[in-house]
C-alpha cells in the first residue's frame, strides 16, 4: 500500500461524512436543497422533465455535486459569521461564501491533525493485506510526511 493510499484512507476516515453533517446541492432551476447524507444524487432529463434519484435509473443520469455545509441537520444549519475581508467568487452570496469558508476551515483543521499525528508518531507504518503492521523506513516515512504536509498546505491555503 503506498503512502498516498495510507493518507487517502486516513482522509476518508477523518474527512468522511458523519451522520450529523449537512450537504447541499442546487437543482437545474437554481433551488438549493440541504440533505443530511453524502449519498450520491443523480439527475437526468427525459421528455423535457427533470428527474432526481439516489440511483442512476437512466443511461443519461449524471451525479449532482454535493457540497459540505456544516454540522447539524438540514433544518438547523450552522451559520458562519460573515467575513468581509475574505475572497468571494463571482455571483457567490455571503451565505455561500461563509459555508465554503467554514468547510475549508474544517478540512484544514483535519489535515493539520493528520500531519501532526504523523509528525509526532514514534514510527509510521502501513497495514498489509494480512492486517499486520509494516513499519516504514526513515526515507519512506519522510516521504509520507512530506506528502501529508503538501496536502495540508493545499487545504489550508
Amino acid at each position: 500500500m503506498s503512502y498516498l493510499k495510507i493518507f487517502l484512507l486516513l482522509s476518508v476516515f477523518c474527512f468522511g461524512s458523519a451522520a450529523a453533517d449537512v450537504w447541499k446541492w442546487v437543482d437545474v432551476d437554481g433551488n438549493t436543497h440541504f440533505v443530511d447524507t453524502s449519498t450520491a444524487i443523480f439527475t437526468w432529463v427525459e421528455d423535457g422533465k427533470v428527474f432526481y434519484s439516489d440511483t442512476p435509473d437512466h443511461e443519461d443520469a449524471a451525479v449532482v455535486q454535493l457540497v459540505w455545509v456544516s454540522k447539524g441537520t438540514p433544518d438547523n444549519k450552522d451559520s458562519a459569521a460573515d467575513s468581509s475581508d475574505s475572497f468571494a467568487f463571482p455571483g457567490e452570496t455571503p451565505e455561500q461564501r461563509a459555508e465554503r469558508e467554514e468547510a475549508g476551515a474544517y478540512y484544514c483543521k483535519k489535515a493539520i491533525e493528520i500531519y501532526n499525528s504523523y509528525k509526532n508518531a514514534p514510527r509510521l507504518y502501513r497495514t498489509n493485506e494480512a492486517g499486520e503492521r509494516e513499519y516504514l523506513s526513515k526515507k519512506d516515512a519522510k516521504a509520507a510526511l512530506n506528502e501529508t504536509k503538501t496536502k495540508m498546505d493545499e487545504l489550508c491555503s
